[in-house]
């Protein structure tokens, strides 16, 4: 029966391989990619976790699939790897979203993507170093700059909201008496009769310092009989 001793220095062995440095490079992409994801998803992107994930760990497989595959049949040791970048750009389109008048959501995400694949090709190609510092200069960006654009109230978003009313004449006036301290109009306007009272569901476009300043109007409304936030999205 082996023992733990054989059994590790088997493992040891086994490591020290190609197959063995290929499986350590994977993983170490899977964590990178991941910790990225994470920043993502704590802030509700469309790319959140395993988008990031499986787009690092892929990256690093198609680099690692583009020199062996080359190497075994004599051909170019990069041109596997040079359709990523083609590729990425396809899926980070898809989390573009186009919000409503100039206002384009989402290109951050995409923006993060295609850096992901990077770092991904880095551990692919054995750079581990380069992509463990290309990591930790991401997550710094989109934290530290995030907390800035925060702060300084930067970013444009759309913040939807749904009030409710007598009529839907009131509630418009209303809405367009408190939105004119903040230079903006309402968008996306749906209203919806129940018997009680009437919906009233808009959006706007602002800085989230200007969002704020709009929800506590509404609250303070005495023409509104109720105000719910439904979500900032930048």
């Amino acid at each position: 029966m082996p023992t733990i001793s054989h059994i590790l220095a088997v493992m040891r062995l086994e490591m020290s391989t190609v197959v063995g440095v290929s499986m350590l490079r994977l993983v170490l992409a899977a964590i990178l990619g991941g910790f990225i994801g994470l920043e993502r998803e704590s802030k509700h992107r469309p790319a959140g976790l395993r988008t990031n994930l499986f787009i690092c760990l892929g990256a690093a497989m198609y680099t690692l699939l583009s020199d062996d595959l080359a190497a075994e049949h004599s051909g170019d040791h990069t041109r596997i790897a040079a359709q990523i970048i083609s590729g990425i750009g396809f899926i980070g389109a898809g989390t573009i979203i186009h919000a409503g008048h100039d206002l384009v959501t989402g290109i951050t995400s995409a923006a993060t993507l295609f850096v992901v694949a990077s770092v991904g090709m880095a551990v692919g190609g054995g750079l581990y170093l380069t992509a463990v510092f290309a990591t930790a200069i991401i997550l710094l960006s989109l934290f530290l700059l995030g907390r800035a654009e925060e702060a300084f109230s930067l970013k444009i978003g759309v913040s939807t909201f749904e009030v409710t009313g007598s009529s839907a004449e009131k509630i418009g006036t209303e809405i367009n008496r408190i939105l004119e301290s903040v230079h903006a109009m309402a968008q996306d306007v749906q209203t919806a009769d129940t018997g009680r009272h009437v919906r009233y569901q808009f959006s706007v476009e602002g800085t989230r310092k200007e969002h704020d300043q709009v929800l506590r109007a509404l609250n303070q409304s005495t023409v509104l009989e109720s105000t719910i936030p439904l979500g900032f999205g930048t």
